[in-house]
């Protein structure tokens, strides 16, 4: 009998594709979440533990080989790893897979510092790892374009673009080295186009039927630097996606 694979945050948007892919390979799947729900016979386990705090990691580590951290937050990212590593090293935990963002080393932002202390930790470890970056989800840019499309009038950062990823390729990529062996950093994943942030507002306007005048803006300080520069953008040795943002507002919106 194999070990089951805990993954962590696999109640998310990109566990939620996460999951039924290992059952489909196979494997059973134990869930950690911060809140307590009844596991079934379906070859999936629920357990409940708070990474940021440090409670119930061990047990449910309990005869795991591998772990699949996708949990994230705004913040804290960095201290949650670091707990989940200190348990995972006493558990002997063979695989360690961390999904991380595009531009962790480069954009002056707290997120992006928080993920690269998480990072850090999976890396110095001592444990069999594999750290996956990856662009913004699709799900990410339609909430930003939704909110932004309410105005009547949209400003527009000047510079500012992205590489949309969808989160259904993601996650059949971290499986795929989930069930691997321990690569280290492997090339990052991206979407297959690289778009303006106009694009994007474009595209979602179109989607809708809608019309939104956009006003040209410059964002200001070190972050418009390196976003105008394309720091957040992983243009060399990358994996790249299938679904595009048109594909996928087509599916959610259109």
């Amino acid at each position: 009998m194999t070990s089951p694979i805990l993954v962590t945050g696999g109640t998310g948007t990109l566990g939620s594709h996460v999951v039924p892919l290992l059952r489909a390979a196979g494997r059973d799947v134990r869930v950690l979440s911060r809140h307590s729900r009844e596991s079934g016979d379906n070859g999936i386990e629920y357990v409940t533990a708070d990474l940021l705090k440090s409670e119930g990691i061990d047990a449910a580590l309990e005869e795991v080989e591998t772990v699949l951290h996708l949990a994230g937050g705004p913040k804290g990212d960095d201290e949650a790893t670091r707990n989940l590593v200190a348990a995972a090293s006493r558990a002997g935990v063979r695989h360690l897979v961390y999904i991380s963002v595009t531009g962790a080393d480069t954009i002056p932002l707290g997120y992006f510092r928080s993920k690269l202390g998480a990072e850090r930790a999976v890396a110095g470890s001592g444990l069999p790892w594999t750290t996956l970056r990856v662009a913004q989800f699709h799900d990410l840019a339609l909430k930003m374009v939704r909110g932004m499309a309410k105005l009547p009038v949209v400003p527009v950062p000047g510079g500012l673009r992205f590489q949309p990823v969808d989160s259904r390729d993601v996650a059949a990529r971290l499986v795929e080295l989930a069930l691997d062996k321990p690569a280290g950093r492997v090339p990052d994943l991206t979407g297959p186009t690289v778009y303006g942030m106009a694009d994007l507002l474009h595209g979602y306007l179109k989607a809708r039927g809608k019309r939104r005048p956009l006003l040209p803006v410059r964002m200001p300080g070190k972050a418009g630097r390196v976003y105008r520069a394309g720091d957040n953008l992983s243009l060399a040795d990358t994996t790249v996606g299938n679904r595009t943002w048109e594909d996928f507002l087509a599916e959610r919106v259109g």
